[in-house]
């Protein structure tokens, strides 16, 4: 399984898929810093909760300097009905073969409901502006989670 990153580390560098089919690097974003959250399946409950927290809260993020990336195993034509059906503004980045998902911790061993299997592990990873790992945060929850991140942030609400 996959080693979680901690504070300091380098953030892995990525490319993948957005929802459109554009190719979307980590280091398109550097000098600002990125909020990577990883959800294991678009158009399920919890994801949307989450997803739909991000795109509220969009502006916010942005107006203190943070970007967001979501990424999940789904193709990209799930991510773009995902993002007509909920009218989300968060870019959705699409990892099918796991190899950012592991590179960031964020696949491995979890449990639900009492059962162990291999998945998805809801995480979130901050960047900073040189692409180091600022915080990095694991099996967090879908509901109230961008509320925490904010306030752990220090980022005023709008």
């Amino acid at each position: 399984m996959s080693e979680r990153l901690q504070a300091g580390d380098t953030a892995p560098a990525f490319t993948l898929s957005d929802a459109d089919g554009n190719q979307v690097s980590l280091a398109d974003h550097l000098g600002r810093k990125v909020i990577v959250y990883f959800y294991p399946a678009a158009l399920t409950p919890g994801c949307t909760t989450q997803a739909c927290d991000f795109t509220d809260n969009l502006e916010v993020f942005a107006g203190a300097g943070y970007d967001v990336i979501g990424i999940s195993p789904d193709k990209p034509e799930k991510l773009g009905k995902f993002r007509e059906t909920e009218d989300l503004k968060v870019t959705l980045l699409s990892d099918p073969d796991h190899a950012v998902l592991e590179a960031y911790g964020a696949y491995g061993e979890k449990q639900n409901y009492g059962r162990t299997y291999v998945g998805v592990i809801r995480s979130t990873v901050i960047v900073d502006e040189q692409g180091t790992v600022e915080r990095a945060l694991y099996n967090v929850k879908a509901t109230g989670h961008v509320a925490k991140l904010l306030r752990d942030l220090k980022i005023a609400a709008g």
